[in-house]
Parts: C-alpha cells; sequence; structure tokens
C-alpha cells in the first residue's frame, strides 16, 4: 500500500500537476483581467458621474421604463427589490454561513462571511464619498436611505448571490448551467427592480455591478486557495496514515 501510495503522487508530480498549475494560472489571470477591467470601468462610471455628464443617459432611461408600469409589475419589483436588499441579504448569507459551520464547511463560511460584509462595508463608504442624491422623477413606491451612488442592491446582489452560486456550481456540475443562469437572472433582475422603481439611476447600478465583481473575484480567488490547501492537506494526511 506504501508502494502505491508513493507511486500515485509520484504520478501526480510528474504528468498531472504540470498539467494542472498552467490551467489554474490561466484561470487566476482572467479572472484578474476581469477584476482589473470592472475596476476601470468603475473609475470611468465615476468620472462621469461626479462630472453629471450622464444625467441626459439615466433620465431617459428611466423615464422609458416609467412607461412600463403596471400594478402587478409594481407588486414584482417590489418583491425582488426587497429580496435584494443588502441587509436581507446580509442576514441570510449569515445564517447560510452558521449552517455551513455546523457542517464543517469552514472555508465556505468565512469566504461568505468575509465576502458579505466586506461588500456591504465598501458599499456603504462609496455611498458617503459620492453623496449623489437619488432620482426624483415620480413618487416612489418604496423607502430608500442613504446616497444613490453605486447601487447597494446590485453591488452586494452580485457578490452574495455571486459566491453562493459559485460554489454550487462547483458542487453540482451537473447542474452548472441551471445554476448559474438562475444566479444571473436574479442578479439582473434585481438591478432592474430598482431602476423600475426609480429610485437608482442606470449609472448607479452599473457602477455597483462593476465594484461588486471586482470583490466577488477576489473571494472566489480566496476560495479556490482555500479549496486547494484543504486538498492538498487531505493528501498528505492520507499518504501519512499510510
Amino acid at each position: 500500500m506504501r508502494q502505491f501510495s508513493h507511486h500515485l503522487i509520484s504520478r501526480w508530480r510528474q504528468q498531472i500537476s504540470p498539467k494542472i498549475v498552467p490551467l489554474l494560472s490561466t484561470v487566476w489571470a482572467i479572472g484578474l483581467g476581469i477584476a482589473a477591467l470592472s475596476l476601470w470601468a468603475f473609475a470611468q462610471i465615476a468620472d462621469e458621474v461626479m462630472e453629471q455628464e450622464t444625467l441626459n443617459f439615466d433620465r431617459n432611461i428611466l423615464l422609458t421604463l416609467r412607461t412600463l408600469h403596471r400594478p402587478w409589475l409594481d407588486r414584482l419589483a417590489i418583491l425582488i427589490t426587497d429580496l435584494g436588499d443588502p441587509w436581507t441579504l446580509g442576514i441570510s448569507s449569515g445564517i447560510l454561513a452558521l449552517l455551513l459551520l455546523w457542517r464543517r464547511r469552514i472555508a465556505e463560511a468565512i469566504v461568505l462571511a468575509i465576502a458579505t460584509t466586506g461588500a456591504i462595508g465598501l458599499n456603504v463608504l462609496l455611498k458617503a464619498f459620492f453623496d449623489r442624491p437619488r432620482p426624483e422623477l415620480w413618487d416612489r413606491l418604496v423607502n430608500v436611505r442613504y446616497h444613490s451612488f453605486p447601487s447597494g442592491h446590485a453591488m452586494v446582489s452580485l457578490v452574495v448571490l455571486g459566491i453562493i452560486g459559485y460554489w454550487l456550481a462547483v458542487q453540482y456540475p451537473k447542474r452548472r448551467s441551471l445554476i448559474l443562469a438562475v444566479t444571473g437572472l436574479w442578479i439582473f433582475a434585481t438591478g432592474l427592480s430598482r431602476l423600475y422603481l426609480g429610485v437608482h439611476w442606470p449609472t448607479d447600478v452599473i457602477a455597483g455591478y462593476a465594484a461588486g465583481l471586482v470583490w466577488l473575484i477576489a473571494c472566489i480567488l480566496s476560495l479556490e486557495i482555500a479549496w486547494k490547501r484543504r486538498s492538498h492537506h487531505a493528501i498528505h494526511s492520507s499518504h501519512s496514515s499510510r
């Protein structure tokens, strides 16, 4: 058995590991590239918002959405926006993190907690820094707090639902397409509900997604590091026990 384990590890180092490492490097490079692009997009949007160069663009989109209002769509938008509220997502992710701890999924629980608190905290700081007023083009159907830029619903929903969706897609690869589709649709619907209700400018939502994507990628890479360390530790523990 010891010779077999030694042969297995040797084969891993010689044949499998050299193939996986470049692949992982590529995945990391793509992730960091997307994060850099998202950060650049956020900076560009923020600069134009500060210069008030997006006002016509924002107003035209909101006024177009206003023509689509129907009572049943109002109720649906309110439901979606309530589900995507940062504090609702924060409480939900806290409960999920406790369940993960109970299931001894420590890495997943810690990353989820950091992802959620980081997204909410960063959004509060960005709102306070930019201090952008919310649109007031018609009577609001929901109460709003804080400032407008960037959208907390868009930013936090992308991070929280994104990290959960990523974890589920890894755990259930056969349902990966469905999981990612539902996750993406939920995130998109959350941002759209804020525009439909007229409580955010479109650039608020786009910037929220851009900022959230940077943080989400950082959290996903952290989760990948934790998984690889756990796998590496399990291999060495198995080898030591033999």
